[in-house]
């Protein structure tokens, strides 16, 4: 067997061990500070990620690297509080192996999140971006061997972001009255934020947010015809005329995207509980 596949099935049978055979229903990946979802899941089970067989260790900043499965909008959820990134030096068989496992575990929808810089000139810090789709300067996850037992050799990305989900959320939205921004995610390794001259290429390229994750999980649920929620809270402004004094803060992106959470989550519990 492949040694992919068998790491897939060890750490998806102690999930499973775990959730009692519960099946999830969705699952969710938080990103940079948007942690604050996982303490609105009802009756929740923490299952560190150092608890899991072939896991790897998150990192990054504002990442707590635990799952929480539980209840949120009336569903069982599972979901990671942090992911795993290409820049951290692993492999990305090892940053999508967590969505590998969930769409073992049984989900039907997968949720993504992120930190992001807004390279559109329209978007302010805070802002909530619905990801309608992305362009992917990170390494294909499914290069290599196809696992067959998940999907085709060359799976389709016309739609990446599920439409029927995302008109779902502009209807949550409007009624909340959250304003939510829809761009184009673009995703870079990292771990260096990008230069002025970068940001904007980005923008001329068709970017409206940059960030460092998210892409490689989409490409891995969508191979395996997952349909896909993607938001992005704008945490900096990613602008080529900043100010001679002016530098970007990991610090200051997770503060950024604490003090949205709350409307994010707010969106993905409604959007739950309507799917």
């Amino acid at each position: 067997m492949d040694s992919r596949m068998t790491a897939i099935i060890e750490a998806a049978d102690y999930m499973a061990s775990r959730l009692g055979g519960r099946k999830p229903q969705v699952g969710i990946i938080l990103g940079s500070g948007l942690g604050k979802l996982a303490d609105r899941i009802e009756e929740p089970m923490v299952i560190p990620y150092t608890d899991v067989p072939n896991f790897v260790k998150s990192t990054a900043i504002g990442h707590k690297g635990n799952f929480i499965a539980g209840t949120l909008g009336g569903k069982f959820v599972l979901a990671m509080q942090g992911r795993f990134h290409y820049y951290e030096g692993y492999p990305m068989e090892k940053v999508t192996l967590p969505v590998r496992v969930m769409v073992r575990l049984g989900i039907k929808t997968l949720f993504v999140s992120n930190a992001a810089g807004g390279v559109n000139f329209d978007f302010r810090v805070g802002d909530l971006m619905i990801i309608k789709d992305h362009i992917n300067k990170l390494p294909n996850p499914l290069i290599g061997p196809n696992l067959e037992e998940f999907g085709p050799r060359f799976p389709d990305m016309t739609r990446p972001y599920d439409p029927k989900l995302i008109a779902l959320a502009e209807e949550i939205g409007r009624e909340k009255g959250i304003e939510l921004k829809k761009g184009v995610y673009l995703a870079g390794t990292g771990p260096s934020y990008e230069t002025p001259s970068e940001y904007k290429y980005f923008r001329m390229i068709g970017a409206d947010a940059i960030g460092m994750s998210t892409i490689p999980e989409v490409i891995v649920a969508r191979h395996s015809s997952v349909p896909v929620f993607g938001m992005s809270v704008i945490t900096n402004e990613a602008h080529d005329d900043y100010a001679e004094d002016f530098e970007n803060n990991g610090d200051d992106v997770v503060r950024a995207a604490d003090a949205a959470a709350d409307r994010m989550t707010a969106i993905f519990t409604a959007l739950i509980e309507r799917m």
